[in-house]
């Protein structure tokens, strides 16, 4: 008969990069976790996982497990909600995923006031590269820039402006752009994050247009100088005179304010990429989730800087 240890084990297997990380998570040996596994895999007959010296990685039934698992494990983790509808606090285990930079500044100092109005829950944060679209193993995920997937339910939390800025001693030495074609004459630092197209920058002319009939949106394929995966670090390299950065504005505004940036095309606006939590559907929201929205919203939908990217 399936435990519900069995689903804990094979749901830490799919989270884990190695058999080794898994028992650190389960706080098990090595030696203990690959028993019942193999205990596990001949009740069911058939293989969850196949294992090398440096990495333990799912067969396809095992996927199916894992996820069929954790849907069990949530509704176990929310029955007890279930018996409490006029007990307003909350119980269980909250994961949420975010990116690295705005997980770091934003999401960790909301998710710690969270925590202080609901002391019965146990939080997890889960800072990635690109949490999003992994989100398997998230009840919650906060994400910036456009969403295409239908499954879950995209709550938009702030704007979130991107401004292009150089430093001084740049901008003195190769001159200031004044059309986004003068940046093809230019040293340009893209981000690689989310998927996006990083080498084709969109803009409109700031103030163009009307509400029923916004100006046309321009494209431009620039060739860059360097490029990253950070978007801290493409920061850096423009406050070091490298070259010219799209960057969100929260990121750079105080380098504007000391003067080791300046904000270049200011007459013009780049895409925006809007900081947005992604919850489950209607049918799959747990009252945890329901709480973090409402709190999300009141903590990082008031007015003030735009957070970051």
């Amino acid at each position: 008969m399936i435990q519900i240890e069995d689903l804990r084990l094979v749901e830490a297997l799919a989270q884990a990069p190695s058999l080794s990380a898994a028992a650190r998570a389960l706080n098990v040996t090595p030696p203990a976790l690959s028993m019942r596994l193999r205990k596990l895999e001949a009740t069911l007959g058939l293989a969850l996982a196949t294992r090398t010296a440096r990495r333990l990685s799912l067969t396809p039934e095992g996927e199916r497990f894992a996820q069929e698992g954790a849907a069990l494990l949530a509704q176990l983790e929310a029955l007890p909600e279930s018996f409490r509808r006029e007990d307003s606090r909350l119980t269980g285990t909250l994961r949420v995923a975010a990116p690295f930079g705005y997980g770091r500044h934003h999401v960790a100092p909301v998710l710690a006031r969270f925590a202080q109005c609901h002391p019965g829950l146990r939080l997890q944060l889960d800072l990635r590269e690109v949490p999003w679209p992994d989100k398997h193993d998230s009840d919650a995920v906060v994400h910036i820039g456009a969403v295409r997937d239908s499954s879950w339910i995209a709550r938009t939390l702030a704007p979130n402006a991107r401004w292009l800025c150089a430093s001084p001693a740049y901008l003195r030495a190769h001159g200031t752009p004044q059309e986004p074609r003068d940046l093809l004459g230019h040293a340009c630092i893209c981000i690689r994050e989310n998927d996006e197209d990083v080498t084709l920058w969109r803009f409109r002319r700031a103030g163009s247009g009307t509400a029923r009939r916004p100006s046309a949106r321009e494209t431009l394929r620039v060739v860059p100088a360097f490029t990253t995966n950070d978007g801290s670090v493409a920061r850096q390299w423009a406050e070091q005179g490298l070259g010219l950065v799209l960057r969100s504005e929260w990121d750079t505004a105080d380098a504007v304010a000391r003067g080791t940036l300046v904000r270049v095309l200011a007459g013009w606006e780049f895409d925006s990429a809007p900081v947005t939590l992604l919850v489950p559907t209607r049918r799959g929201r747990t009252a945890r989730v329901q709480a973090l929205m409402q709190f999300f919203e009141a903590a990082l939908g008031k007015p003030g800087p735009p957070p970051p990217r």
